[in-house]
């Protein structure tokens, strides 16, 4: 018991001084969901634990540093339907940090990320989670970017046309043409190339076409759980060529193989009581909690996560491994991993594995920070030598 608190008091330490940057957090469409963005109804200023996994007194208490907020929107929001409600997501993230600017620091850059740490604010960032938020437009791209958004992840659920996505029928095979034009595109400007939800055809293409870093910004292994959200083990070891990172996620279906058959169960009663089976409202969770009751839950852990790390770890290397939680995109969460304060939890499993504060360092923080300064690197570069691409999903796909 007394190396176990000491690991927890050396945990808080570490993250003191080398923060967590989280890949991927769903809090802007709680916010959608539950009040519609009115922070006066749903203030993150204070414990909101009965309603979120998310806000500022436990983001402080888990030693967050920066956040990648997701401005995710359904994939049965199509065409410009989806890229309306992104807009708001957007204006949603923007209401957040204008509501909160002593705590929460927008950040569009490595330096920006920097600079919100040594004022003690907690960087925000913004990545789209879905191809279909563009409706194949690179200037509805472009324009998410002027916007803020610094990461797009290919394909949600579904198929987008020009990529496929791990959990739809095989159709692009991989990326397209145009979707390969969507990889430079990104590139050009500097936004990050986000694998998660991805068919590992796509992972593939997309790492070929990509001139710049790529990321995963809530994926784990797929040889430790066989679940088709992970990332394959040869897709790891091409991290290093390209200099990308895998940010490690804690949503139990994805990390525990015992977990994926029954949370396709509860998925399903969901469905049959009506409910979209993502829902996360009060009414969804009542059913949920419901079944559980009468199906007990197999149950991850931080050293479930942490199975995970050592595996990407070996697999990929201590510089291209981060943190991508999932909160508040996820109706469950591992043990010691209820929320965003359960991060030291995680830290304090890797201290007792033998993790050195320089592997952990890069781990929470300087691995997702050089990965965006690289993208930024390659975008000066691309920027230099050619223009925007105005090319089309017809010319290209035909």
């Amino acid at each position: 018991m007394e190396s176990a608190s000491r690991h927890l008091d050396r945990a808080r330490e570490i993250l003191a001084a080398h923060p967590v940057v989280d890949g991927h957090n769903d809090l802007p469409w709680a916010l959608r969901e539950n009040v519609r963005y009115d922070l006066d109804r749903l203030d993150v200023s204070g414990d909101q634990s009965g309603r979120l996994h998310t806000d500022l007194p436990r983001l402080r208490a888990g030693g967050v540093g920066a956040q990648f907020w997701s401005v995710y929107v359904r994939c049965g929001m199509a065409g410009d339907d989806a890229v309306s409600a992104t807009l708001e997501q957007i204006d949603g993230v923007r209401q957040l940090l204008a509501r909160y600017p002593a705590e929460l620091a927008p950040a569009l850059t490595a330096d920006d990320m920097e600079a919100a740490r040594a004022e003690g604010r907690i960087a925000s960032l913004m990545g789209a989670e879905g191809g279909h938020s563009i409706n194949s437009s690179l200037a509805t791209l472009r324009a998410l970017y002027e916007l803020g958004v610094r990461y797009m992840t290919l394909t949600h659920n579904d198929n987008v046309p020009w990529a496929d996505s791990a959990t739809d029928e095989p159709s692009a095979g991989g990326l397209t043409a145009f979707g390969r034009e969507v990889v430079r595109e990104m590139n050009r400007l500097g936004m990050l190339v986000d694998l998660s939800h991805v068919a590992p055809s796509t992972m593939r293409d997309a790492i070929a076409a990509s001139s710049a870093p790529v990321i995963f910004s809530h994926s784990s292994a797929r040889a430790v759980c066989d679940h088709v959200r992970n990332i394959p083990d040869d897709v790891l070891a091409s991290l290093p060529a390209n200099g990308g990172v895998a940010m490690a996620t804690f949503v139990p279906k994805f990390i525990l193989p015992e977990a994926v058959q029954w949370t396709m169960a509860a998925d399903e009663n969901l469905r049959r009581h009506g409910f979209h089976h993502l829902d996360l409202s009060p009414e969804a969770m009542k059913l949920h909690a419901a079944f559980e009751e009468a199906n007990p839950r197999p149950i991850a852990t931080a050293a479930t996560v942490a199975d995970h790390l050592d595996h990407m770890r070996e697999v990929a290397g201590v510089d291209h491994i981060g943190i991508g939680g999932d909160f508040d995109g996820t109706a469950f969460t591992p043990a010691g991993l209820e929320d965003v304060a359960g991060y030291p939890n995680l830290i304090a499993e890797l201290l007792h594995r033998g993790w050195s504060e320089a592997d952990l360092a890069k781990l929470t923080w300087s691995n997702a920070v050089r990965v965006l300064r690289d993208a930024e690197s390659v975008a000066n570069d691309e920027r230099a030598r050619r223009g925007p691409s105005n090319a089309t999903l017809a010319e290209l796909d035909g």
